[in-house]
């Protein structure tokens, strides 16, 4: 007698936050970046991205400084190391003066949010990997930086945008959740509050979650799984490529690295310059693009 298999455990669907979320945006991004072999070309890189690059390494880096040399001025410099890798400083920019110009905006940031910070005060991890799972996910990904505060852990993530960030960024994020349920499992403590640490003005944005908070990301978390997992498999069936991975459009069209392979993307938002993301002139604290 042939053994049946209906009592198999069910595969997990391996992810991170960010693969999530990418579905949550626009399905046909999703197929585009995750499934479509090979992959499509990608446009030209976002000066932007290469500013929030830059702050990011010269403040993970400033954490292995030995306790006496972690000072502002220390930053500012580890954020030029940073910014003059190989080419870094040509990464969307208009023309090497505004590459210029937004290196030392990039440093006043890093250089004025270490002046916040205690160095004595060593965090849980500094760009750690955590994980997690479910009854049918396994969630992985990287933290800024995780806190001790008394018996907890706390999230940090890092934002150098201009856009005005509100307590309900950090409520309603699906990755920052996802973040504090993985590093709970990982560090083996408690973890409800997350922070979005917003450079360009200094502010902080905290949100405690209680447990059934997490419990409605993680719920979120797993059907949108399911409806990649459904998708995924039509399509291996056969299935019409746009019809199950259809774009959902917006002004954010014209920001997406895949545009060129959209046409609907492309008829609803044409795309940005790379460095559009960035101010003409010094930027205000309103005035800086994530």
């Amino acid at each position: 007698m042939q053994l049946g298999f209906e009592d198999m455990p069910t595969r997990l669907f391996s992810c991170t936050p960010s693969r999530l979320t990418t579905w949550q945006d626009c399905p046909r991004r999703y197929r585009l970046t995750y499934l479509d072999r090979p992959s499509p070309p990608k446009g030209l890189p976002w000066a932007h991205n290469t500013v929030g690059a830059a702050v990011h390494l010269a403040l993970a880096r400033w954490w292995d400084l030995p306790l006496a040399r972690r000072t502002a001025p220390a930053a500012r410099g580890l954020l030029e190391r940073a910014w003059s890798r190989p080419g870094a400083t040509a990464d969307g920019f208009r023309d090497p003066d505004q590459a210029a110009r937004w290196r030392g905006h990039a440093g006043d940031m890093v250089e004025g949010y270490a002046r916040t910070l205690d160095p004595s005060d060593e965090p849980v991890g500094v760009e750690r990997t955590v994980a997690t799972k479910t009854g049918t996910l396994a969630v992985s990904g990287r933290v800024d930086r995780i806190d001790r505060r008394g018996d907890e852990v706390v999230v940090v993530d890092y934002k150098t945008g201009r856009s005005a960030l509100t307590t309900d960024d950090a409520r309603g994020s699906l990755a920052l959740a996802l973040y504090a349920v993985a590093a709970a499992r990982t560090l083996r403590a408690p973890c409800t509050t997350v922070e979005l640490h917003h450079l360009p003005t200094g502010r902080v944005l905290s949100w405690q979650h209680t447990t059934e908070g997490l419990e409605r990301h993680v719920s979120r978390a797993e059907r949108t799984a399911a409806e990649i997992v459904a998708a995924t498999a039509a399509l291996a069936e056969g299935g019409d490529p746009d019809g199950l991975f259809p774009a959902r459009t917006s002004s954010l069209c014209g920001w997406c690295d895949l545009s060129r392979s959209c046409p609907t993307g492309r008829a609803a938002s044409a795309p940005q310059q790379p460095w559009a993301g960035l101010a003409d002139e010094r930027p205000s604290l309103e005035d800086q693009q994530v």
